[in-house]
Order: C-alpha cells, then sequence, then structure tokens
C-alpha cells in the first residue's frame, strides 16, 4: 500500500508540480520503478482500484503492457491463468471505459498469447478462449473487438491469424459470433471500424486459400457478399457520413479480389466517386488485379506455354474495357485546382528542393514537378499524383503503353481543342493529361508511329502558361528514347530544343524541369546531337554563365553540364579535346578570377561561390569519357585545384567538393593521370595532418583502387597509406573519439578494405597495420552504422584475405597479428551480436563472426565457447548455448554457413528480450575493454 501511494504521488508531482527538478525527478523514479518486481502488483492493484484517476490509469495500463512484453520470465510458471483472468477482468471493468486505457489492456492480453503455449488457454488456444469470453458475455463484445485489433499485431492481421488456424472452415467462421457481431454493424447508423477491420479481414481470408479455397469459404462468402453489395446505394449517397463512405468503399476495393464482374463494374463506380479519398480506395485492387492478370505464376496450372498465353489473353480481354474506363476516370484527378495562384511564393519556395523518383523510368531524382507542390499545400494529398500515375502504370501493363497513349491522346486533345481559338485558354486538362502521358512513357513503344509523332507536332502549339510549358518540357524529356528511336525523331529535334530553351527562361521551376529534359535527349540522342555541337554549347554557355534570360538554377545547371559531357564523349578524340576545353571555359574563368584576388580574398568567399563551379568540374570529368582528354585536362587546371586545396583545406564544403571532382578525374582517366597523381597525393597527404578532412581518405580510397597494383606508384602509396593511418590512429583512441568523428572512422576503414583488396603488398607487412587493428577494435561497437559497417566490412575482408589475389602469401602475417587478438575481437562480436549494436546490425557482425570462423576453425570456436561463456545462465540456458557453438562448429568443420543464422538470431534475441538482460549481458562481455581477463 505505501508503494502503491508513493507511485500516486510520483505521478502527481510528474503531471502538476510548478518545479521542473521535481518533475525530473518524479519522471526517473517511475521510470525505475516499471522495472521492478513490484510493478506487476502495484499496476495491476491500482487498475482495479476505483478511486484511481485517469493518470494512474493509464501509467498503469502501460506499465502492466509493459512488464508482459519485456519482463514476463520474472513470473512463475503458476502465475499466467491468475493473470489472464486479472487482464479479462480489467478489459471488461474498461469495455467502455478511457480508450487509452483499454488499448493498453488488450495489447498486454496479445502479448500474454505470445509468451504461453497455445494449450494453456485450453482447447483451441487463445481462439477458443475468446470466442467462449464472447458466447459467455456477449455485453462486452465491443471490448472484445478492441483487443482483436491488437491481437493481429502479434499474429500478423487477423487473416494471418486466421491461417494460423487454417483448419476453420467457412462454414464454421460464416455462425461465429464476431462474424455475425460485426456484420450486423454494417448496417447500423455509424459504422464501427473494428467490424469493418474484421469483414475486410475475413474478405481476404476467403481469397487467400488453396486451390479449393472458394469451395471450402463457400458459405462464408455467401453471409459477406450479399450484406456488402447491400450497401452500394450509399456510395452515392450524400447524406451519408464521409468516413462511413470510406468504409463501405474499401470493402469494395477488399471485395474484388473475386475477379466478378459485378464487383468490378461497383469498384468502377467507387473510382468516379468526386472524393479523391474514397475513389482512391480502389487503387490497391486495380494493381493486384494488373498482378493477376499479368505474371506467368497466375497460369501455372493451365500446362504449357500455348495454354498458358491462350489463357492469359482471355482474361486481359476481358478486363480490358474496365481498365480503359479507368484510365479516363482517374486522368481528371491530377488537374491543378483552380485557386492555385493563390498559393504565395514563399509555399511554393518552400518545397523546390523536393525530389522524386520519376515516373518515367529513369531512375534518377528529378526536380519536382510544381503539380506535386501544388497538391501538397492545397489538398493535403501528398501522395496523389503518384497514386494515379501508379494507377496508370497498372493499367499499361493491361492494356499496352501504345493503347493506353491513345486514350490520353483524346484526352489531350479534347483539352486543346475545346478552347478553340480562345486567347484565355484553359491550360489545366491539357497539363493533366500531359502529366498521365509522361506517367506511361516507359510503357510506350519506342517505334510507336501513330500517336507520338502527332503529340510532338501539338506540343509547340500549345500556349507558354508556366505550369503547362514545366509539363511539356517533362514529357519532353520522358521521351528521349523515342526521339532516338523513331524516323521523324531527327527532324523533331528543332522544335524540341526551342521548347526547352523557351522552358529555360519562364520561371525557375520551369528551367529547372527543361534542364533535366535537356540532360535526358543529349544522353539518349547523343549520336544525332554530335552535329549539332554549336546550338548545344550556346545554350551551354547562356546557362552556366548565369545569364539573366535563363533562370536555371545552378544546382539544376548540372544537368546541362552532364548534357554535354554525355555528346562530347561520343567524338573522335582531337574533336573532343577542343570539346573538353570548350565546356572547360566559363567553369575556369570564375575560378581563376577568385584565386587572383589573393589568399586573403579567396579564403573569406562563402563556399557556394566555390563549390557551384568545382561541382561542374566534378560532371565533366564524371560524364566524358575519354580518359586521355580528362587526363590532359586535369593536368592544365592541377594549379587552380591546388591554390584551393592550399588555402581552403580548413573548408569542409569546399574540400568535398573539391576531393569529389579529383575522384571523378582519377576514376575516368585511370593511369593516363600518371603525371598529376603524386602532386594530388602529397597535398592531400600534408593537409590531412593538419585538416582532418574525411574526404581526403575517400579520395585516396579511389587512388588505391586504380594504381594500387602498379608497382611504379608503389612508393608514394605506401607512404600515404602509412602516413594517413598513422595519424588517424592517433585521433581515434577511444570509443568516444569515434562516435564524435564518425566520418573520419568511416572513410578510414574504407581505405583500410580497399588496401587489403587492390594492394595487400604494401598494407599487411606495413608497420601501421596491427595499429589499425587495435583501432578498430575500440570502435567496433560505435553507434553509428556507416562506421560501424565499414569496421566490420574491414575485419571481413582480413579474415577472408586468402581469397583476395594477392592475399595468400601474407596469410602469416596477419596470422601473427589476429591470433593474439582472436579471443577479444571475438568477445567484441559476440557483444555485438548481443546488444552492443542495434539490431539492425545483426546480420553485418553475423557475416564477420562467419568470416572469422571460416578462417581460424576450431580456434575461432574455442574464442566464441570462452565468450559464450561468461555470460551468466540468468540471461542465456544451457541449451541457447550448446545450439549457437554447435552451428559455429559446423562452419569450422566446412559444413553450411546458413545453418548459423537461425542460432545467431536465437542468441540476439534472447540477450536483447529486456533491458536487464541486455545490461547483465553487455556487464559480462564488456566490449569497450580489449583484454577483458576472465575470473573463474
Amino acid at each position: 500500500m505505501d508503494l502503491q501511494n508513493t507511485v500516486k504521488e510520483a505521478l502527481n508531482a510528474l503531471y502538476h508540480h510548478p518545479d521542473d527538478t521535481v518533475r525530473m525527478q518524479a519522471d526517473r523514479y517511475l521510470q525505475d520503478f516499471q522495472r521492478t518486481l513490484d510493478a506487476w502488483q502495484v499496476a495491476d492493484n491500482l487498475l482495479h482500484d476505483p478511486s484511481s484517476n485517469l493518470e494512474t490509469l493509464i501509467f498503469c495500463s502501460q506499465t502492466l503492457r509493459s512488464k508482459v512484453q519485456r519482463d514476463f520470465e520474472e513470473l512463475p510458471a503458476t502465475a499466467f491463468r491468475p493473470l489472464r483472468d486479472s487482464l479479462n477482468n480489467l478489459l471488461k471493468k474498461f469495455h467502455k471505459g478511457h480508450p487509452k486505457v483499454r488499448t493498453q489492456i488488450s495489447i498486454a492480453v496479445a502479448a500474454l498469447a505470445v509468451h504461453v503455449p497455445a494449450e494453456d488457454w485450453g482447447d483451441g488456444g487463445i481462439v477458443k478462449w475468446l470466442r467462449d469470453e464472447m458466447d459467455s458475455n456477449p455485453e462486452y463484445i465491443p471490448g472484445f473487438l478492441e483487443l482483436l485489433t491488437v491481437l493481429p499485431e502479434v499474429l500478423e492481421a487477423f487473416a494471418s491469424w486466421l491461417r494460423l488456424k487454417h483448419g476453420i472452415p467457412g462454414s464454421v467462421l460464416s455462425s461465429h459470433p464476431l462474424v455475425l457481431t460485426a456484420l450486423s454493424s454494417l448496417n447500423s447508423e455509424l459504422l464501427s471500424e473494428a467490424s469493418v477491420n474484421v469483414i475486410s479481414e475475413l474478405i481476404h481470408y476467403t481469397a487467400a486459400g488453396n486451390i479449393d479455397g472458394v469451395s471450402t469459404n463457400g458459405p462464408l462468402i455467401q453471409v459477406i457478399v450479399p450484406q456488402v453489395m447491400n450497401l452500394k446505394s450509399q456510395l452515392s449517397d450524400s447524406t451519408k457520413d464521409e468516413e462511413d463512405v470510406k468504409a463501405i468503399a474499401r470493402l469494395f476495393a477488399d471485395m474484388g479480389s473475386d475477379e466478378s464482374m459485378l464487383i468490378v463494374h461497383a469498384l468502377l463506380e467507387v473510382a468516379s466517386h468526386p472524393e479523391y479519398d474514397i475513389a482512391s480506395m480502389t487503387f490497391n485492387f486495380w494493381h493486384n488485379l494488373q498482378l493477376n492478370l499479368t505474371r506467368r505464376e497466375s497460369y501455372i496450372s493451365y500446362g504449357n506455354e500455348a495454354c498458358i498465353e491462350a489463357e492469359r489473353n482471355r482474361r486481359l480481354q476481358v478486363f480490358r474495357p474496365a481498365y480503359e474506363s479507368l484510365v479516363s476516370l482517374v486522368s481528371y484527378r491530377v488537374q491543378y485546382p483552380v485557386d492555385y495562384q493563390d498559393l504565395t511564393y514563399e509555399d511554393l519556395k518552400e518545397f523546390k528542393q523536393t525530389k522524386y523518383v520519376g515516373v518515367s523510368g529513369y531512375g534518377s531524382q528529378l526536380t519536382v514537378n510544381l503539380k506535386w507542390i501544388f497538391w501538397l499545400v492545397c489538398c493535403e494529398i501528398s501522395e496523389l499524383c503518384v497514386a494515379v500515375a501508379d494507377v496508370l502504370t497498372d493499367a499499361a501493363s493491361v492494356l499496352g503503353g501504345d493503347a493506353t497513349l491513345k486514350i490520353l491522346y483524346m484526352k489531350l486533345l479534347e483539352a486543346v481543342s475545346s478552347n478553340g481559338n480562345n486567347e484565355q485558354k484553359e491550360w489545366r486538362p491539357a497539363e493533366a493529361a500531359l502529366f498521365c502521358i509522361r506517367a506511361i512513357s516507359s510503357y510506350v513503344s519506342v517505334v510507336e508511329a501513330e500517336v507520338m509523332p502527332q503529340i510532338m507536332a501539338l506540343l509547340p502549339k500549345l500556349p507558354h502558361q508556366p505550369q503547362l510549358l514545366q509539363t511539356v518540357c517533362l514529357t519532353i524529356g520522358a521521351y528521349s528514347k523515342w526521339l532516338d528511336s523513331a524516323s521523324c525523331g531527327l527532324s523533331i529535334l528543332p522544335s524540341v530544343l526551342d521548347i526547352l530553351m523557351n522552358g529555360m527562361g519562364t520561371s525557375e521551376e520551369c528551367a529547372a524541369a527543361a534542364a533535366l529534359a535537356f540532360r535526358h535527349i543529349c544522353d539518349d540522342c547523343r549520336k544525332k546531337l554530335c552535329g549539332c555541337l554549336d546550338g548545344l554549347f550556346h545554350i551551354y554557355n547562356r546557362t552556366v554563365s548565369g545569364e539573366d534570360s535563363f533562370k536555371v538554377p545552378a544546382e539544376d545547371s548540372l544537368h546541362l553540364v552532364e548534357a554535354l559531357s554525355m555528346v562530347v564523349t561520343e567524338l573522335p578524340l582531337e574533336d573532343a579535346k577542343r570539346a573538353l576545353e570548350a565546356l572547360c571555359i566559363p567553369v575556369i574563368s570564375p575560378l581563376q578570377e577568385a584565386i587572383n584576388q589573393g589568399p586573403e580574398s579567396l579564403s573569406k568567399r562563402p563556399s557556394r561561390q566555390l563549390t557551384v563551379h568545382i561541382d561542374r568540374f566534378a560532371y565533366i570529368f564524371r560524364y566524358v569519357k575519354h580518359p586521355q582528354v580528362v587526363a590532359d585536362a586535369i593536368q592544365r587546371l592541377w594549379p587552380i585545384f591546388k591554390a584551393i586545396f592550399d588555402v581552403r583545406a580548413w573548408d569542409m564544403r569546399t574540400m568535398e567538393s573539391l576531393c569529389r571532382a579529383c575522384k571523378y578525374a582519377v576514376r575516368t582517366s585511370g593511369r593516363f593521370m600518371g603525371l598529376t597523381i603524386g602532386a594530388m597525393l602529397e597535398e592531400i597527404q600534408s593537409l590531412y595532418r593538419q585538416h582532418h578532412q574525411p574526404c581526403f581518405l575517400y579520395l585516396s580510397s579511389e587512388v588505391i583502387k586504380i594504381f594500387g597494383s602498379d608497382p611504379s606508384c608503389a612508393d608514394y602509396l605506401k607512404n600515404l597509406i602509412e602516413a594517413l593511418f598513422q595519424h588517424t590512429t592517433r585521433l581515434l583512441t577511444n570509443i568516444q573519439e569515434f562516435t564524435a568523428r564518425p566520418d573520419i572512422a568511416d572513410d578510414c576503414f574504407l581505405l583500410a578494405s580497399r588496401c587489403i583488396r587492390y594492394c595487400p603488398q604494401l598494407f599487411i607487412p606495413s608497420p601501421v597495420f596491427p595499429s589499425l587493428v587495435d583501432c578498430s577494435m575500440v570502435g567496433i561497437t560505435v553507434q553509428h552504422r556507416e562506421a560501424s559497417n565499414s569496421i566490420l566490412h574491414f575485419f571481413s575482408d582480413i579474415f577472408d584475405l586468402a581469397n583476395s589475389t594477392m592475399g595468400e602469401q601474407f596469410l602469416p602475417i596477419r596470422d601473427s597479428i589476429i591470433i593474439p587478438r582472436g579471443a577479444s575481437i571475438t568477445r567484441i562480436l559476440v557483444a555485438s551480436l548481443t546488444g552492443a549494436l542495434p539490431k539492425s546490425r545483426v546480420e553485418v557482425v553475423s557475416y564477420t563472426l562467419l568470416a572469422l570462423t571460416r578462417s581460424y576453425g576450431m580456434q575461432a570456436l574455442e574464442w566464441a565457447k570462452q565468450s559464450i561463456m561468461l555470460i551468466p545462465s540468468t540471461a542465456v540456458t544451457d541449451l541457447e548455448r550448446s545450439r549457437f557453438l554447435k552451428a559455429l562448429s559446423d562452419v569450422a568443420s566446412g559444413g553450411d554457413t546458413n545453418g548459423l543464422i537461425v542460432p545467431i538470431e536465437e542468441l540476439s534475441d534472447v540477450c536483447r528480450r529486456n533491458r536487464a538482460v541486455q545490461e547483465i549481458v553487455q556487464e559480462a562481455l564488456r566490449p569497450l575493454e580489449l583484454n577483458l581477463v576472465s575470473v573463474s
């Protein structure tokens, strides 16, 4: 009783005391209380206490839920039944109480079901227990429905829950009180969300069976279908609550699984509903139906290929009219809102940097179409255009891209012709049609010759309204492959380029779209454009120089740099050399001007004034695929680069930009860059000691990859890696330094892995190798994902050294360093598996332990045994230890490595099952102590 009062007082202080310090103390006390054994009884008592206020009830229900989920093993085996009964009584008590309390108790019951065998609930497990409770206490059914909304979260949704009990036939379920209660709710004035969820899951259950699923579940289908079909008239009832209409629409979408044309027509009616939230509920159905119609797995039972193809074509013809109607129904959804102009400039600018994966199939990140911005701000439907684009691609998969294009082209013609000669043309329908045409671009044949030439001929005649012009530009870019393949493509290109130039001078958003389209055209039509260099360079120079009449943002100008670079790649060597010089001139000039003003002025410039130009060099070096030409260019440019290195080495942003440019120069030029590479490495080696920039390490990684095996580079590469690693190991001396400098750790061990793969002859015998191994042991458990992964991959590469090209000869040196440290490395890896690193990291740690075991066999097994025996038996049972060690033993003996996965995951889960156990395990393994001496 005293403890109950103390908890009440602490809660009162937490919620109501004016002193922040007192509230923090109360919070800490309550958190500590929740970890105690007494918390079980106290929380249960206070929940049953009628005098407990809402704050107490919420806290105690959360506590009890948490204890059941995480600390159930604290209780004796005999505690299950009284705990179940108490929770059941609480569920009944709060069946009309506060939703938060009821939900927490429901989750506790669901969690309890996971901890105990099914037979502990009686014959039939929790399913029958729950049914009996509902039969005996029908007045509490709403409370039990609350339990059913959370129970699937441990049983993977209600359909999965039913599949776990797949022996229950449809005839039994059709008369189940839960089903009948949910169905009766469909006809009430206020639909129960829980009831809709139940019916929805049951619909999926009827469709998710085996081949004989329909006949087995026939009685259930006969009960559900008429009840749901009776709701059809409510879809168009304007007096019906919108949430209820959404729920009904959802049931129709779920019922579509049986491919009945009656359902399909009903779903087309739903898709035509003026409210997008309601219409969009059918979208998953159309997608799933498309998969069913087009995937080969749906037709395996038809035997030979001829029968499969015949049945596939038959089904596609049956559903063809439905998908044709669907295209017409959804295409208008993406129109700009009528009042789009009321948006402020700030609203638009806020979203300007938004990116999305292009619907045109390029897989690159595209500058956002302004349409997306308007729907985000005006309609608060952030995924509307994506969803409509997905529906259109589903339709194109069924109808074919060319047929879908014809439907959308007719929509475009209607939009254009409806305006006639009206000067104030309504551009929104045309823009919407073009958006849809762009969405299906990857489904349209590159040899389509009927519709696409007419669309391309129509584009120059459309008004230059900014939003429309932006979508026109993006559509041009989406069909760049068609422009390259079409017989009329070459004759169309001049008018297309004119449109893009207009776009670049209209608005920033439109210019960004035009720049992106320009890149796609130059990529796919590069051979055709080699004869148009003068015109292309005219556009390029105006953009890069920032001419006022062009509004291309600096970051989007990189599309034009990339575009011209890809065309230059197609030129003969001498022509490419002159073209590359022309590419570099407008980029060099502002940098040279900044350098000429002296070191003091250069050091004070904002980073962006330099990186905007340096980034363009990175694109040039990356996309001009003429190694000798790029090598000559970087040699001429090196004095400019060196001047910036010397003055701005303290500036991370500028150094990252410069190192990125150098990286692509090295990658493209390869060994043609021999005259410059020495000076570059000498520069970064010297600057790294002073400024510790991580980008110096990743540039060195690229150099090692290209030049690591070149004997003529051995001396300066050896000096480079020894200098870089010596300095890094002095920086990273403890876990706190790893945490404070994760980028350095990440790039350092990426470089080390590159050295193992490309120049083990320089790295493994080096005096810095053992120091780096010690350093990596310190940092394995750093919480930064990339840094930790790089260290673990470094260890894996060491253990797999025999698999590298030249690695086998260095195994004795490796073993002389790893074997004395083997027990500690293994202990740290086991600690990482069992909680020192997040659960998401277990796969990488597992591979590292696997590589260690494969390399050192029974010796590694002994190290693992020493480590696992450090864990107290209160945390890990002897059986769990033996399963883990048996799996390792099999790997050490050359057995199947896949057998290690499950025992590792089991050990990891057992040791993480609650905070107390995790702390016990980590205290025993002590991963931050490199030389732990076990005391027997």
